[in-house]
């Protein structure tokens, strides 16, 4: 934390959402919905989880009430940030029959402008991976690029952590490090906040912030360690890329599809899953088509689905597929592990299966 860091009362946080909706932002922050915090556009204070909290691990996921006043003392959502620059669904394409024959267009909607209001620093690191994949590469999703350029995004560093939670294992949090406009640490009595790009410090100077005082700093410094003295999950990642495609006929691989349902759950809450499919929409007369992209997972049946058949028939295969992409094969791809450790697989997962230990099953019987 440096000298630079500003601290805004909590009861002034209701000035940080109107200085964002003044600067022509929709500002998408964590709320209650269906026992579950979710991320939904929000305009009052009184709208975010003041006081809850929540208890997770192996298939259980609990909303609490906490004794306190604190907006951000839960874990990872079941929701996640991707859904607002990869749409779940989205048109990519239209072809209308005219006189002169099909006239083909490309969607050009001005992105919105979010102000994302509360992302981890697990969640930073797994945009960062989506760039990677549909931003800074030779092919660029242009859709996808115009979101995450317009986007605000305001981080906030953990002050507690899940049993599910292993972001320090992949190098990642709990305290945000960069990717971010600006970044909060709540506190008692409010927020030390400090700006990590231009953009950021013209928001800082309208808000009604006055300097951090060394108190307060070191009662940021303490609110990330204990987030780091909570992570008890630890995953060893050493040489796991070997590990994982030396050992695609395991036994463990049957083990593990005993017990998994298939259900792409993991890949569903995953922040970097990105597998989609493509269909064509026709209206009933035939003379308009909307190409459609839609969020896909590798351990739905049609997924490998090609002209001879379905290449993954089974669940063993298709839950190799996944955890071997994942840990493995997108590190080939793009240089980075698929994983930021956020536990979200874990969590929704029905049956509790929980990636690290499947691998340290592998490692414990190869070794």
């Amino acid at each position: 934390m440096t000298q630079q860091a500003r601290f805004l009362p909590r009861d002034e946080l209701q000035t940080l959402l109107d200085c964002l909706r003044e600067n022509e932002y929709d500002v998408i922050g964590p709320t209650v919905r269906q026992q579950a915090i979710v991320y939904r556009s929000v305009r009052n204070v009184d709208e975010l989880p003041v006081g809850w909290t929540d208890q997770q691990g192996p298939a259980v996921y609990q909303l609490e009430e906490s004794k306190n006043d604190h907006v951000f003392r839960f874990n990872s959502s079941p929701d996640s940030w991707k859904r607002f620059f990869f749409p779940a669904s989205s048109e990519i394409g239209t072809a209308t029959l005219t006189d002169q024959g099909w006239q083909f267009e490309t969607p050009q909607a001005p992105a919105p402008r979010l102000a994302l209001l509360g992302v981890r620093a697990c969640d930073l690191a797994a945009i960062a991976v989506q760039d990677r994949v549909f931003r800074d590469n030779e092919y660029v999703d242009v859709a996808y690029k115009r979101r995450r350029d317009a986007a605000l995004i305001i981080a906030v560093n953990c002050g507690t952590a899940a049993s599910t939670c292993f972001c320090t294992s992949m190098g990642d949090g709990p305290e945000c490090q960069s990717g971010f406009d600006l970044v909060m640490t709540e506190i008692d009595g409010g927020f030390v906040i400090e700006s990590g790009s231009p953009r950021g410090e013209q928001i800082l100077e309208q808000l009604p912030t006055e300097p951090s005082t060394p108190t307060q700093r070191d009662a940021t410094q303490c609110e990330i360690e204990n987030a780091r003295k909570a992570i008890t999950k630890q995953f060893d990642t050493h040489d796991v890329h070997h590990l994982l495609l030396a050992n695609l006929e395991h036994a463990n691989w049957d083990n593990v599809a005993e017990r998994c349902l298939s259900c792409a759950n993991c890949t569903m809450v995953c922040p970097t899953c990105f597998c989609s499919t493509v269909d064509d929409v026709s209206n009933l007369s035939n003379t308009k088509v909307t190409r459609v992209r839609q969020w896909d997972s590798c351990f739905n049946v049609d997924f490998s689905r090609t002209a001879s058949g379905i290449v993954r028939d089974d669940t063993r295969s298709r839950f190799r597929q996944w955890l071997t992409h994942k840990l493995a094969t997108w590190e080939d791809q793009f240089d980075t592990s698929g994983c930021v450790g956020c536990g979200r697989c874990i969590t929704w997962c029905p049956v509790g299966i929980d990636l690290t230990k499947e691998v340290a099953a592998l490692r414990e019987t190869t070794s």
